[in-house]
């Protein structure tokens, strides 16, 4: 693999590269275990659920469709603003469909709760919650995932699609920022 110039800015990697896809597989065959039979539609919560709801879907080995919507309360900081806009809509409509949410990470609940409520009332029938990352420590809204990847500390992670201002989500692991580098 490349260096890449990244690498600097990140003080220890949380998961490998190996981790991730071992993880992303089981969940994959976890969730093919629930909806053999049936044909849910992933609903991405961009941007940083790209490479993770990639990985997943062609894990689940399920027949099923994809959505993506976009979704905001960060802006650039390194906390929710607790205050969640829709960026870009969903193109379908999801009137009575069983949906797989795929969000990067969970942390005070403030997007997966306004999304949850905002999904149901556009009609569907089910909800499910697949994340990557869980930061229950952050938790500030009554929610959980149904699958999760990986529990992570109070830190600020980058990586595999989770981003600080827009950059970092090409990295192949999960890693801690330095704070230096959101500080500044």
């Amino acid at each position: 693999m490349a260096k890449n110039n990244m690498d600097q800015d990140i003080l220890k990697i949380l998961y490998t590269e190996d981790e991730i896809k071992e993880r992303v597989n089981e969940m994959g065959r976890e969730l093919y275990e629930r909806f053999q039979g049936e044909e849910p539609l992933f609903v991405g919560v961009l941007n940083g659920c790209f490479m993770f709801m990639a990985d997943l879907v062609r894990a689940t080995g399920l027949k099923s469709e994809l959505e993506f919507i976009g979704l905001s309360s960060y802006k650039d900081a390194t906390k929710s603003s607790g205050v969640v806009q829709i960026t870009r809509d969903m193109q379908r409509d999801i009137t009575g469909r069983d949906l797989i949410i795929v969000e990067d990470i969970l942390d005070s609940g403030n997007t997966l709760a306004f999304l949850s409520k905002y999904l149901m009332s556009k009609g569907a029938r089910s909800i499910t919650i697949a994340t990557l990352l869980d930061k229950p420590s952050r938790r500030q809204k009554a929610i959980t995932a149904d699958y999760a990847g990986f529990i992570v500390p109070d830190e600020f992670v980058v990586g595999y699609g989770l981003d600080y201002a827009q950059m970092y989500r090409n990295l192949p692991y999960i890693g801690v920022l330095k704070p230096e580098v959101y500080t500044k």
